[in-house]
């Protein structure tokens, strides 16, 4: 028990840490540069776990949910890590659905 709160609070040291460079940068922007600092943590984190799901199917030979999945991942990963490009290209086919 006392270990673990020993880990939680250098966790939460160890976070509070990180955090303070971006959050401290302009007192302004306090939101956006969190943002930033936390998209920064969500790509690596992303792939890293749609890598060991897919492995997972992999390992266990389950061949159709594994493109499934990949399909999906690959849609998702392109709103998480490219948010700027699937808006455009959203309002490109919005614009040619509609004529405008």
């Amino acid at each position: 028990m006392r270990l673990r709160a020993i880990a939680s609070l250098a966790a939460l040291g160890g976070s509070l840490y990180a955090a303070s460079p971006a959050l401290a940068q302009e007192g302004e922007k306090v939101g956006e540069n969190l943002g930033d600092l936390l998209s920064g943590w969500a790509r690596p984190l992303y792939i890293g776990i749609a890598a060991i799901i897919a492995l997972v199917f992999l390992v266990n030979r389950r061949f159709g949910e594994l493109a499934v999945f990949l399909v999906a991942a690959v849609v998702v990963g392109g709103f998480v890590l490219a948010p700027d490009s699937v808006a455009a290209t959203v309002e490109d086919i919005w614009g040619s659905v509609t004529g405008s």
